[in-house]
């Protein structure tokens, strides 16, 4: 009976994995060449407080209310600055971690959103309701701790793709990424959470959604140990072993034992065990070269461009420099 559970388990698994995201009806594929990663040759210099849009392209204040965004599982909103550009709103416990997460990708070489952490921003002609998320925002549009991300004028988006098959496979640079996910401890590593854009001629591939980072190495128990918290994050550890030709890391770990009740969503994350695993060493390594190129001074500055406390930008900082180091020493 226990190995027909088993079996019941994982075909259910393998039936609830998230597809990636069809193209729109009518819409062709982005026609110039896939690209994951370019070469940062300047990472020492790179601004790591105002991230890939710089300061030049932080919003501008007043904002108005556009849309409501329903899409994934925290509230976010669309809303419209003083000069015209439009933002995707993001509350809630995502808004620090996904900030400075973005900052870090970006400085490696990879493609990230260009976002901004709003301590306090007030939103006009906001609806008497909202789906989701009215707890976060006052009676007169005052919201705090939130994130935006810039919608970028000519930017296309054409879908997701998966982690298990794209045009990226067997390389390093893919590899890179996958040990990326692993050091910020980003563990929602759903298909759908990765974005294909048309930008310039080309198309872009990128992990659009890094809000599940710096926390556990897994779904955990509650939301709140699982994103933005440096206890948990200080607690977990980041390589589980090495092998003469490969690393294994702890992230994505499987749930907490409480979401083996909800079985698909259970078993669908067991499937994503893989992505921290098997990943040759020289891959690993290459990635370490690269963010050794950091100063403690732009780690330090990712986070506090998040809104973390002092403490927090200094603690998260340390341990991301102990991870750098550690790949290092593969």
């Amino acid at each position: 009976m226990k190995s027909v559970r088993v079996l019941s388990i994982y075909l259910i698994a393998a039936l609830s994995l998230p597809l990636a995201a069809a193209p729109k009806k009518g819409q062709q594929p982005p026609a110039g060449p896939p690209v994951l990663w370019g070469d940062p040759v300047d990472i020492q210099s790179r601004d790591l407080l105002y991230g890939p849009g710089g300061a030049k392209d932080q919003p501008h204040g007043p904002f108005e209310f556009v849309k409501e965004d329903l899409n994934g599982t925290n509230p976010k909103l669309v809303i419209r600055d003083a000069d015209g550009t439009k933002w995707k709103l993001k509350l809630g416990e995502e808004a620090r971690p996904e900030t400075a997460a973005s900052r870090l990708v970006w400085a490696a070489g990879y493609f990230a959103d260009e976002e901004y952490f709003l301590p306090d921003l007030v939103i006009g002609k906001m609806p008497s309701s909202l789906h989701r998320g009215e707890k976060f925002i006052e009676p007169d549009g005052l919201t705090h701790n939130a994130r935006v991300k810039r919608y970028l004028e000519g930017e296309e988006k054409f879908g997701s793709w998966k982690w298990k098959d794209n045009p990226f496979a067997g390389t390093r640079e893919l590899n890179g990424l996958r040990v990326m996910m692993a050091l910020i401890n980003n563990w929602d590593l759903k298909d759908v959470n990765n974005t294909i854009y048309e930008r310039d001629g080309k198309q872009i591939y990128l992990v659009s959604d890094l809000g599940a980072s710096f926390g556990s190495t897994g779904r955990s128990v509650t939301r709140a140990d699982s994103k933005g918290n440096l206890d948990v994050y200080t607690d977990s550890k980041f390589i589980a072993n090495v092998t003469p030709m490969f690393v294994n890391f702890n992230v994505p770990s499987r749930p907490a034992l409480i979401h083996l009740l909800e079985v698909s969503e259970y078993a669908s994350r067991v499937n994503m065990e893989w992505i921290g695993k098997n990943i040759p060493i020289e891959d690993a390594r290459w990635i370490g070269k690269i963010l050794s190129g950091l100063s403690p001074q732009q780690i330090q500055a990712a986070f506090g461009a998040a809104g973390f406390s002092p403490k927090e930008v200094a603690g998260f900082s340390a341990i991301v420099e102990s991870r750098i180091a550690e790949l290092n020493k593969l």
